[in-house]
């Protein structure tokens, strides 16, 4: 993970991925938010809906941040 920008990615998705999971504990059980800033993203009463597309959105980002990795061969 030598490229920034990977290395930019690569947070974004954890950032996505995790508080995407712990809203989506929060919302269920009540008792856990580890990233409670995300709760400002969601609009009212669609809450479960966006956890879910932050959590697939932090899969995709994790899977561009494995795409800028890779070096292309040179001609």
């Amino acid at each position: 993970m030598n490229n920034p920008l990977q290395r930019l990615l690569g947070f974004v998705s954890f950032v996505l991925i995790v508080g995407g999971i712990s809203c989506l504990l929060h919302e269920w059980l009540g008792w856990f938010r580890l990233f409670g800033f995300l709760r400002f993203l969601a609009p009212g009463g669609y809450e479960v809906y966006s956890y879910v597309v932050m959590i697939a959105l932090g899969i995709a980002v994790g899977a561009a941040s494995e795409a800028v990795g890779r070096e292309r061969p040179r001609p």
